[in-house]
């Protein structure tokens, strides 16, 4: 018997890197036409969040919950659990944050959002990305149209976006709300490492940034709170 230490992260792979590619296609074709929808409720929060009209902060949550519950229910329950079972304790994750979102930013109202600021911007960045560069890296990297992961599709851009709209985020709910979205870009930071993935280091990277991002926030907020105490 091996010792535990001579397994590499690629061991405990379930499946092939070519069939987790597939997976996106069929997922795709299986969805369609709901990417132009869920692409469409992204550049619209993006709009909310330029403009913030009255009671912004009800409308985004309440599209992050409905893209959260939709990947849980289409993407991890009904496509990832038949070539990783370990995918059925994922969806209730992203129900659980769909959950939050409805709670604390839709029913009580405590989200509002604002882009001013270096996190404000760090956080549009990461929205774009998700929306636009996330998609892209299919047929970047030799793959077809067919397999990019969509906004409100496929759980990586649904997180990068998540994080970058409570990078500008303002309210109590936002450290509820960021665990879900940082502990998935670790998984499948993990879960692209093992499969010698050239973008393994992307998801983890946007967690990095959102959190550099918070930080820089909060010190900008606890100097501005201390400067108007004196």
């Amino acid at each position: 018997m091996s010792e535990w230490w001579s397994y590499a992260l690629s061991d405990f792979l379930l499946f092939s890197p070519r069939v987790y590619r597939r997976m996106f296609e069929l997922h795709n074709g299986a969805v369609w036409p709901m990417q132009v929808l869920t692409l469409a409720t992204g550049l619209a929060m993006v709009m909310l969040v330029l403009w913030r009209p009255r009671g912004h902060g009800r409308l985004i949550a309440l599209f992050l919950a409905i893209t959260w519950a939709f990947v849980a229910w289409s993407f991890f329950s009904l496509r990832y659990t038949t070539i990783n079972w370990a995918a059925a304790y994922v969806a209730p994750l992203f129900a659980l944050e769909a959950m939050l979102l409805l709670v604390t930013g839709v029913l009580f109202g405590r989200l509002t959002f604002d882009w001013r600021g270096v996190p404000g911007l760090l956080g549009l960045l990461l929205v774009a990305f998700a929306l636009v560069g996330q998609p892209s890296l299919a047929p970047l990297m030799g793959r077809p149209w067919a397999s990019a992961e969509i906004f409100g599709i496929a759980p990586d851009p649904t997180a990068i976006a998540t994080l970058g709209l409570l990078l500008l985020a303002r309210g109590k709910p936002v450290g509820l709300l960021s665990p879900i979205p940082v502990f998935w870009c670790v998984m499948t930071g993990a879960t692209l490492w093992a499969m010698e993935a050239p973008e393994a280091w992307i998801s983890p990277a946007a967690a990095l940034l959102a959190a550099a991002g918070g930080i820089w926030s909060g010190k900008a907020r606890g100097g501005q709170g201390e400067a108007s105490q004196r």
